[in-house]
């Protein structure tokens, strides 16, 4: 997770932290750098501190290396004792070995499997070509019991095997957890009975921490079975991923009719083949990808085209006198792989079958829903398949006004009822945080006062903001649900695909948290706490509900006899996870499905999907799924950490420090909605970070870090174009007027963040330079532009009101956006207006009406829609913006606005 100077600065060895990855690749590589310089010169030039950081080095590894295979404690042990004795090129060659392991060209294996070759070196060259993972055995054994199970486990292994794993033994209930936490190469855990509780090693106070946080009650008052139980429940929530196994020694036949939904199967000690076999095979369902296999089998067919896409197998590109250059860009398997073909595996996306089906199948389960379809159109059309899907005509939908523009048009399209619901501003910084519960909350009592929430179907909302605002989901469906118990949750996930592979993320996701409120409910674990609860807010002879103030103070629960679970979720794989532009994913977590949105969801897909879908989209959101699936816990709390070492190394630096800032928890979340107070809680450890997300209303995704620039006297539009992107290549999808958002993710370096750090330490040399060289009314003028970008931005407008004639009913805020853009239609209904004449007419009094919708871009949200009164405040949110693109707005002509109906008689 998070990546510190641990290994320089960890003192008196305060135990193994938290965040481990970089933490042990760096300690083995300040090892072999310094041993080599030993050896060079024979220790002859190395002080006591030198000598010193070598074995607080080694002290690191001997703790960590219990939780990864290959080396192991007495490995390190044994490098130990050869510098101990001054034997450098022995402890040399034994950490480039370790080296060569890591990077996953090497093995300790000291036997080789049946069909195995090995080079001069004696190094084995076919594991090389094949997937390497690590399985845990969590058993308390003597060293020669543990040498012995691995050695009799790597004699199974068959040349023909299509994965290579090694093993990892840890002793303790703890170490198990520990070892899942810490080790990401770790794909499946073996349990067996004999294993203790409580771990031996020094752990970490974070990791300590964290470890309570999630075991709950201690380990050593659990009798054997349901301490195997509660294991397997805690390894799952950690790594959902992972295969369970059970190793057992007695009433085998009993435990394999009780545990088979925590296990993937029950085995004896003897079944050794077995083991293996299955370990194999849990591995191999996870690695296929149907699609992108039936794809590049259809490549590698012969055949003739005689169907309608001329550059199929490259027809029309190879041959060509003009266009050969694509094929050398693209490749031959790209033009090889363009087919309108549904034949040879391929499938149809639109009734799929075979390979696609398979696909969608295989990424229900990796994401955590209960039905799961493929999007090559962006995000922008899954929102509209499922909004359509969903909602009818008249249907009321609550949706955060501050959503991407594609809702706004699907609700258009469908011809809802929309209620702008109102996140709070961040006027500092120009943007939009999040939608409170509470204001959810009253918008539904409103509803209910006003005698309409049976037409209340839906509501819709970004989870996490471009910016990184992340909702307690749970907190938001439970209480939503307690007051309209059939609602509608639309979560628009964009941003936020990678979170169902981290377990602090995981658990503000839709389809995790739709799950958990299934299993209440199925459960009715919290059924006397909501008849209490009910008794005092709904008086039990009159039925009277008591004030709004008791429901909004209240933490409400719902009924779990009456809740209904359904939750849909859509993500831009291609913006966070591993995907050809414009792929995108709908989960789906909807008790009711089959029931009540199965035709129509069906019919929506249809409409929005394109009977011609690219194909090369298609195989990279399967083989995305296959990725995030066996690395995808790393990748995760990897961009996590360079994040934070971003974020570290801005607040640390001398010059960074005095232009830019980045914003923590603090600034982009107010206090009101958070019970805990750390600025940046990742930074704080695991602990820490796991406790806000399980308390706070909002939490800041950490991946995310945004930069204060308004000390620079830039604009943020400005600084992206003209000093990232044109000077140094430095590409950001987003900034507010004094604002830059730099996103990490899964596919970041260390070696990028070190040019991003390089390359804004530049910039602040620069503006240095310049501030040295100014004189008295230069200084005069750059203050005055600092000011401009950090003190004079105009406050954000609120939503401010459907014009009365799109309107529904006067208490209650909805309006039919549909009225208002088809209006358009009309021959005369419109004119445009620049900003001054408009904001004069409005200043008179004037009710002047959107036309259209209005979207500066990005972050893609729009600032007016149609039927919409326009008001001052939104005119000098306008008049101040240096977005660069604004969809809906022409600046030669203006604002496109609704001319006045004609009086009932005229015309």
């Amino acid at each position: 997770m998070r990546a510190t100077s641990e290994l320089n600065h960890r003192g008196a060895d305060p135990g193994i932290p938290a965040s481990v990855w970089r933490l042990r690749s760096d300690a083995w590589e300040y090892l072999r750098y310094a041993v080599k310089l030993l050896t060079l010169d024979q220790g002859a030039s190395w002080t006591d501190t030198n000598r010193a950081e070598i074995h607080r080095s080694l002290r690191t590894l001997e703790a960590v290396e219990l939780y990864w295979a290959g080396f192991g404690q007495r490995y390190v042990s044994g490098i130990r004792d050869l510098i101990d004795g001054g034997e450098y090129p022995g402890a040399l060659e034994l950490i480039e070995r370790v080296m060569l392991g890591m990077r996953g060209a090497g093995s300790l294996d000291e036997e080789r499997p049946t069909g195995e070759s090995a080079d001069e070196d004696g190094e084995p060259t076919v594991p090389e070509r094949r997937p390497r993972f690590e399985v845990l055995i969590v058993d308390e054994m003597a060293p020669t019991d543990r040498d012995a199970l691995k050695a009799e486990m790597l004699r199974m292994r068959q040349g023909a095997d299509e994965f290579v794993y090694e093993l990892v033994i840890v002793p303790s209930f703890e170490d198990a957890l520990v070892a899942v936490i810490t080790n990401p190469n770790i794909q499946a855990c073996v349990l067996r009975p004999g294993f203790t509780a409580n771990s031996k090693q020094k752990l970490g106070r974070d990791l300590r921490g964290y470890l309570d946080r999630i075991i709950g009650e201690r380990p050593d008052a659990l009798h054997a079975l349901q301490r195997v139980l509660r294991l397997a429940e805690a390894l799952g929530e950690l790594r959902p991923e992972l295969d369970l196994f059970l190793v057992a020694g007695v009433h085998i036949e009993d435990l394999a009719g009780t545990l088979n939904r925590r296990f993937r199967r029950v085995f004896r000690r003897e079944d050794r083949m077995e083991l293996h076999l299955s370990l194999l095979r849990g591995v191999r369902e996870r690695y296929a990808t149907p699609f992108f296999s039936a794809l590049q089998e259809y490549a590698r067919m012969p055949a003739g085209v005689f169907h309608a896409l001329p550059i199929s197998r490259g027809g029309s590109v190879s041959g060509s006198k003009w266009i050969g250059d694509m094929g050398d860009f693209y490749g031959k398997n790209l033009l090889l792989a363009e087919t309108s073909a549904t034949s040879g595996g391929l499938d149809s996306l639109l009734s799929p079958v075979g390979s696609i089906k398979d696909a969608q199948t295989r990424a229900t389960r990796a994401f955590g829903a209960k039905k799961t379809v493929f999007v090559t159109g962006g995000t922008s059309t899954a929102n509209k398949i499922v909004h359509q899907s969903i909602v009818a005509p008249g249907d009321v939908v609550l949706v955060d006004r501050n959503c991407h523009k594609s809702h706004h048009h699907a609700l258009m399209l469908a011809g809802a009822r929309v209620a702008y619901l109102e996140a709070y501003p961040l006027n500092e910084y120009s943007f939009y945080g999040a939608v409170p519960v509470r204001s959810i909350k009253q918008t539904l009592l409103d509803y209910r006062a006003a005698g309409r929430l049976d037409e209340v179907k839906m509501i819709a909302l970004t989870n996490c903001t471009f910016d990184g605002i992340v909702y307690d989901v749970e907190r938001v469906m439970s209480e939503c649900l307690a007051i309209k118990p059939d609602l509608v949750f639309l979560w628009d996930e964009a941003w936020f695909a990678f979170a169902a592979f981290h377990p602090v993320f995981r658990r503000r996701t839709g389809m995790a948290t739709a799950a958990r409120l299934e299993a209440q409910f199925r459960s009715g674990e919290r059924a006397e706490e909501f008849r209490a609860q009910r008794a005092e807010l709904v008086d039990p002879d009159t039925g009277a509900f008591a004030p709004d103030e008791a429901w909004l103070d209240a933490r409400l629960i719902p009924d779990p006899e009456t809740s209904r679970v359904r939750v849909y979720a859509t993500q831009s794989t291609h913006k966070t996870l591993t995907s050809l532009r414009q792929g995108s994913m709908i989960h789906v977590y909807d008790q009711d499905f089959q029931r009540l949105n199965r035709e129509a969801f069906d019919e929506a897909y249809m409409t929005h999907t394109s009977t011609s879908p690219n194909y090369q989209i298609l195989a990279s959101l399967d083989i995305g799924r296959r990725q995030v699936e066996f690395e995808g816990y790393e990748l995760v709390q990897r961009q996590m950490d360079l994040a934070t070492s971003i974020a570290q190394t801005v607040a640390r630096h001398p010059l960074l420090k005095k232009y830019f800032r980045v914003l923590t928890t603090r600034d982009l979340v107010p206090e009101a909605y958070r019970e805990t107070d750390r600025p940046m809680p990742l930074r704080d450890g695991l602990a820490s970070f796991d406790e806000a997300w399980a308390r706070d209303e909002f939490v800041v995704d950490p991946s995310r870090v945004t930069v204060d620039i308004s000390l620079t006297g830039v604009d943020g539009d400005t600084f992206k174009h003209d000093y990232l992107m044109d000077r140094h290549g430095i590409q950001v999808n987003k900034t507010s007027r004094n604002t830059v958002l730099f996103m990490t993710n899964i596919g970041t370096s260390r070696g990028s963040v070190a040019y991003l750090i390089e390359v804004l330490v530049k910039l602040a040399e620069a503006f240095e330079d310049e501030e040295e060289e100014l004189g008295p009314f230069e200084q005069r003028t750059r203050k005055s532009r600092k000011d401009s970008v950090a003190v004079h931005n105009p406050p954000l407008p609120d939503f401010s009101a459907f014009a009365d004639r799109f309107r529904a009913h006067p208490d209650t805020p909805d309006g039919t956006i549909r009225d208002a853009y088809f209006a358009t239609y009309r021959a005369g209904s419109t004119e445009y207006l620049h900003l001054e004449p408009l904001l004069a007419r409005v200043l008179a009094g004037e009710e002047l009406v959107s036309a259209g919708f209005v979207t500066p871009y990005p972050p893609g949200f729009p600032v007016l829609v149609p039927g919409q009164v326009i008001t001052t405040e939104i005119l000098a949110f306008m008049g101040a913006l240096d977005t660069r693109e604004i969809h809906g707005y022409d600046p030669e002509a203006g604002f496109r606005v609704l001319v006045a109906p004609p009086e009932p008689g005229e015309g």
